[in-house]
């Protein structure tokens, strides 16, 4: 039988062995606590977003070097598939605003981005763009700049001026008080240049890209940068996409280094 103590005795027996336990017991919290912390989403690195279909709504002298970026993003995340859909940038807004079914939109002007701010999230200027004279092979009517298309001999196409780049063009010429009389008004800046290239039109006014892969179909006439017009190109995810994760992780990979490699290399400028 074990000896009793007296009270004081067995109260100080007590205590010390429940100050023993205290840190045999916050040991044992503090190992389930690191596992629970382990298993917690919050205490892991963001998870990649899931593999989806995304179909990007993009302006048309996007065309060229989207496909080439596409194929590199499906690359970088396996299971991925980007369907793009190419018009010119009013016509994207249209499609928008009737509900079309797609996840993603790049325009190649802000403020048809901005009449679409009900429809978008936060947009972010992704590449910027100017604009060149494309003229016939070999530039037959030595057209030197602007002012030349003001010649009624020389058969100008121009984008509609609801278009982003038929905008642009419009401010460059009144900026510079030139009255341009076009044989046509195109849908979109990759019109205006087949209608040059086909020898449909002498000269028309169109994004520098646009041009690069024409070759010896079209010679280019440089507008000076106090004469020219900066475009912009916002991309933006769609509030109504039903892969809201993965578009915004492809709009927000447009901004990264390799995007921009792609980008640049493709003639655009920085953003």
């Amino acid at each position: 039988m074990s000896p009793i103590l007296p009270l004081n005795r067995r109260t100080a027996a007590l205590a010390l062995s429940a100050a023993l336990l205290v840190p045999a017991l916050a040991a044992c919290g503090s190992s389930d606590d690191k596992k629970d912390a382990a298993a917690s989403p919050s205490a892991s690195a963001s998870a990649e977003p899931k593999a989806a279909n995304l179909t990007v709504l993009a302006a048309s002298s996007l065309t060229d070097v989207f496909k080439t970026a596409g194929a590199a993003y499906e690359k970088a995340h396996p299971g991925t598939k980007i369907t793009f859909s190419f018009a010119g940038s009013q016509e994207l807004a249209a499609q928008v605003k009737q509900g079309a079914p797609a996840d993603a939109l790049v325009t190649a002007d802000t403020k048809t981005m901005t009449g679409l701010l009900a429809e978008t999230n936060d947009p972010a200027i992704i590449a910027k763009n100017r604009l060149v004279i494309a003229t016939g092979k070999d530039n037959p009517f030595k057209i030197a700049g602007l002012k030349d298309l003001a010649d009624t001999k020389i058969k100008v196409v121009l984008a509609a001026p609801e278009v982003p780049v038929g905008r642009y063009s419009k401010q460059i010429l009144d900026a510079q008080k030139i009255e341009v009389k076009p044989v046509s008004q195109e849908p979109n800046v990759r019109a205006v240049l087949s209608k040059v290239e086909l020898g449909e039109a002498d000269a028309g006014l169109v994004y520098k890209t646009d041009t690069l892969k024409s070759g010896d179909k079209v010679a280019v006439v440089e507008i000076p940068d106090a004469e020219n017009a900066v475009a912009s190109y916002p991309a933006a995810s769609l509030k109504g996409s039903k892969n809201a994760e993965a578009a915004a992780a492809f709009v927000a990979w447009l901004t990264t280094p390799e995007a921009q490699k792609i980008l640049q290399d493709a003639g655009f400028q920085k953003p």
